[in-house]
């Protein structure tokens, strides 16, 4: 894992290493989720952090069962109470 030193500038900003930012596939404007873990700042693209709530999402639903049809029938029942 290769390692970088970088500052922290004026206003808090952090600057990430160009070869960090194509590496992650991010331009400049784009948005990053940051969160601390066990006293580190871990940064990911938005992206990444959608596809990892996916991938754990998924694991929660059952093999066969359509989430989003279970969803539409949900609200058509309710729909049907009115």
């Amino acid at each position: 894992m290769e390692s970088r030193s970088t500052k922290i500038v004026d206003g808090g900003k952090l600057v990430i290493p160009a070869g960090f930012r194509r590496e992650m596939g991010l331009q400049i404007g784009d948005t990053v989720v940051m969160e601390m873990v066990d006293g580190e700042l871990r940064v990911r693209s938005r992206d990444t952090a959608i596809a990892e709530i996916q991938k754990l999402v998924r694991g929660l639903v059952p093999e066969g069962i359509s989430v989003v049809n279970e969803l539409i029938a949900d609200r058509r029942a309710e729909a049907a109470k009115e």
